[in-house]
């Protein structure tokens, strides 16, 4: 579960952890993901949850998280593609320098599907990715996607979760047509 030491994330791990799943919340803050961890736990006292580092806005430690989970093996039955970021006031850039919310929202978050495809596989996995109703009234900026000429923070944003839902329905068509045994949806949670 991505973006799972707050707000709707921290609420979706408390759940998970009262039904019993073993929850691996990687954070990008440690020290908020240890008193998520904690506040899930009182709220669940057995509940088995693991924090692991992810910064989504970094491909290279997206791949760190795949490469440490991918050497654990242990089958993934649930992904929630929980993390983002919501309109920042100016144009800011993730460490490969792609416009902060495309490459957190989306990017991060196909780069972490593709490295944990295995483990997803293996444990037939539903794939649930959080998108925004705000992306009904949203559109690709075909013409600038990364927003370098123009910038604007909502309608970045709303590309960022048309990008993330396209995904969603691809990797749900893929897995269909290629046996992988996945299921991806989307999920807009208000």
């Amino acid at each position: 579960l991505t973006g799972g030491s707050d707000g709707i994330g921290l609420g979706i791990a408390q759940r998970l952890a009262a039904a019993g799943a073993e929850l691996v919340l990687p954070v990008r803050n440690r020290g908020k993901g240890e008193a998520a961890a904690a506040h899930i736990r009182a709220a669940a006292p057995d509940a088995v949850v693991r924090l692991h580092d992810l910064d989504l806005s970094s491909l290279e430690s997206v791949a760190a998280l795949g490469e440490t989970l991918r050497a654990e093996g242990a089958p993934i039955h649930l992904l929630v593609n929980n993390a983002g970021v919501m309109t920042p006031p100016e144009r800011q850039s993730t460490a490969d320098g792609f416009e902060l919310q495309t490459g957190t929202n989306h990017l991060g978050h196909v780069a972490l599907v593709a490295h944990l495809l295995p483990l997803l596989r293996a444990g037939r996995a539903r794939v649930t990715s959080q998108v925004s109703i705000a992306a009904a009234s949203g559109s690709i900026h075909w013409d600038d996607l990364s927003w370098e000429q123009s910038y604007d923070g909502m309608k970045a944003y709303r590309q960022s979760k048309i990008m993330l839902g396209l995904f969603g329905l691809e990797l749900d068509r893929r897995s269909r047509e290629l046996g992988w045994g996945i299921s991806s949806n989307l999920s807009h949670p208000g």
